[in-house]
């Protein structure tokens, strides 16, 4: 397996199991196909509503297999509605106790956008949003960074954050952020980002790599673009005997990217990983390199207000 290093000298597989909008039963299935198959990095998030099941699937795991939580890399996300101080260690203990581990290998700011406390599901208005004022990033940044001091996290880092919002943690905070996790394929490339984050010894984590077809109804726009679906995409993947999807994911690897595919179907979670074997060649890349149309599946606008709290999430 292919990783990427961290400045103490940890190595991250740079293919994760993705588990968002991965359901409880099928979830704990998904963990035990794709720990057989190779995997030993677990994406997860307190939002995704499953942590407990994945903890639940790695401890019966662990009592018949030889491996144990030190084999295994487990990323989560801190939630928008602990991002006051006071509340971000708080968050923490509850995905620890749910993935029963005393520890996470990564620890990421969700979204650089912070929620009522006592929210329960998703803002209806603006009220139920705190400001950057309110709820400053920097301020949550350095909660998150304590508890790396206090030995609860390995590694601390953010998601979705804008070139402009790294470099105000970058600028102010006692630590920079270790990892980015943001969008990122073909029709997103981002290459100022992966620029940016390589001058700053900023590791990138792609997610939604294959275009997550899957995601609600609320977030997709009518006639969006499919990845998997692309003739450029299609005629390299025949070309090299693999499936699309393995193109993609290759694709982000090659680009030393650690790569997060999400699914449940055991098949598809062994053809991912064997995405490794694939050798995409300059000509490949090229191809590729002219699908950018910076299109965003995540779009973020569900997180824009009327008022002006929360816009272009993305700073573009």
């Amino acid at each position: 397996m292919e990783k990427l290093n961290f400045d103490n000298g940890d190595k991250i597989d740079i293919i994760g199991l993705g588990t968002w909008k991965s359901e409880n039963e099928e979830i704990k299935n998904a963990i035990h196909a794709a720990l057989d198959a190779g995997y030993r990095h677990i994406d997860c998030a307190y939002v995704y509503g499953n942590e407990a099941a994945i903890g639940e699937a790695l401890q019966s795991y662990f009592a018949n297999n030889p491996l144990n939580r030190e084999d295994i890399w487990l990323t989560s996300k801190l939630w928008n509605t602990a991002h006051l101080p006071k509340h971000v260690q708080p968050a923490l203990q509850e995905t620890l106790d749910a993935l029963q581990t005393d520890y996470l290998d990564l620890y990421l700011m969700h979204w650089p956008v912070a929620f009522q406390p006592d929210l329960k599901g998703f803002p209806s208005d603006s009220d139920d949003f705190l400001s950057l004022n309110e709820a400053p990033l920097l301020d949550t940044w350095e909660a998150m960074l304590q508890l790396k001091h206090d030995g609860l996290i390995k590694h601390a880092g953010v998601s979705n954050f804008s070139e402009k919002k790294l470099r105000h943690l970058i600028d102010k905070a006692s630590e920079r952020p270790e990892m980015n996790q943001i969008e990122l394929h073909p029709y997103l490339q981002q290459d100022d980002m992966l620029d940016f984050a390589k001058a700053k010894d900023i590791r990138l984590t792609a997610y939604s790599p294959l275009g997550s077809k899957d995601r609600i109804p609320q977030m997709k726009a009518p006639d969006e673009p499919s990845l998997l679906e692309n003739e450029v995409i299609k005629s390299i993947a025949d070309k090299h005997e693999a499936t699309p999807a393995q193109i993609l994911i290759k694709w982000a690897i090659d680009r030393k990217t650690v790569v997060i595919p999400k699914s449940t179907n055991p098949d598809r979670i062994r053809q991912n990983i064997a995405s490794l074997k694939v050798e995409l060649d300059e000509t490949d890349h090229q191809k590729i390199s002219e699908l950018d149309k910076h299109f965003r599946y995540v779009h973020g606008k569900f997180f824009e207000t009327e008022d002006g709290k929360y816009e272009n999430i993305f700073d573009e």
